[in-house]
């Protein structure tokens, strides 16, 4: 399909829920969508020519109603590779949200003192380093961790995008970034492995061992097997991805972080309808004490400080 700006969508992209549900969990006052992301418009942001792929149009002002329907005060908005380095639709968005918004954006090696300066003026706190393969090139850690270096005295931090599979050889990295260190998707597990098992274990053990190492408890959608199904007539979502999830929580109260990824880029089974994400919270943070940490105090202590 071409859109109107001219980009032809990847075949088979799935376009976000069009009438998400109104969530019947209740987010507690001044609660952050710490991780979602803005697509163009194409024909206002044009898409990167290295893009992996090209999603459909999820403008600024869809974002900001989605925030309000669900219930949330702010949103982290986060880089999307498809836009790469080009920060403006970040940036756009970050400046028409009155300051309800912040942002991690996507930097190059070549990006000037002026250019950083100019992002945080906007509400850029952070920058994205992405290491699954089949959505951004490779870049060497030694330009990864210079980038690590001028972007500290900031008080900007660092967000990862790896898998599972390939932390192991990623770990001593992590260990040298002199920021802190917030991990998506808690490196995207495989769910139908034990959450007490070697590999999430090493995970966990990253957390222990560098207390500069936060995680989006985030994307059921993307890492579940089973998908949100019926349990004696009620929703509920993403079972096998729960133990995952709240053992992070209950780990690590202090360090850890919630968003709905809308639009969801790239899943290719189903779209998820972003109030039943939202109704998903109170099974990884069952208390009202671990969701006021994990939906208001987190978020708001790294990006509004």
């Amino acid at each position: 399909m071409t859109t109107a700006e001219g980009f032809t969508k990847t075949p088979g992209w799935l376009d976000f829920y069009a009438d998400p549900s109104r969530p019947r969990f209740r987010l507690p006052a001044g609660a952050v969508d710490a991780h979602c992301h803005v697509f163009g418009p194409g024909a206002v942001f044009p898409y990167s020519p290295q893009r992996k792929y090209t999603p459909c149009d999820a403008p600024k002002e869809t974002l900001f109603a989605l925030r309000d329907h669900l219930g949330f005060e702010k949103n982290v908005i986060v880089q999307a590779t498809c836009h790469g380095t080009d920060n403006r639709a970040l940036v756009d968005a970050l400046k028409a949200s009155n300051g309800r918004a912040r942002g991690v954006a996507s930097v190059s090696p070549d990006v000037t003192d002026a250019e950083l300066q100019a992002l945080h003026a906007a509400g850029v706190r952070g920058t994205r380093f992405n290491f699954v393969k089949r959505l951004a090139d490779f870049t060497p850690h030694d330009v990864l961790l210079d980038i690590a270096r001028r972007i500290a005295p900031l008080g900007w931090h660092i967000v990862v995008y790896f898998e599972a599979q390939d932390l192991p050889e990623l770990y001593d990295f992590f260990a040298t970034l002199p920021t802190l260190v917030v991990v998506d998707h808690m490196g995207r597990p495989d769910v139908t492995k034990p959450s007490d098992g070697p590999e999430f274990n090493l995970f966990v053990r990253l957390m222990s061992e560098h207390k500069n190492v936060w995680s989006k408890v985030t994307c059921p959608e993307r890492l579940s097997k089973t998908g949100p199904f019926a349990l004696n007539g009620e929703q509920r979502a993403y079972q096998d991805v729960v133990p995952f999830a709240r053992r992070l929580v209950e780990t690590f109260p202090d360090r850890v972080l919630w968003g709905t990824d809308w639009p969801h880029p790239n899943l290719k089974t189903h779209m998820p309808d972003d109030g039943l994400l939202v109704d998903y919270i109170p099974q990884i943070a069952p208390t009202a004490e671990l969701q006021h940490k994990l939906l208001v105090e987190n978020p708001n202590r790294l990006y509004w400080r």
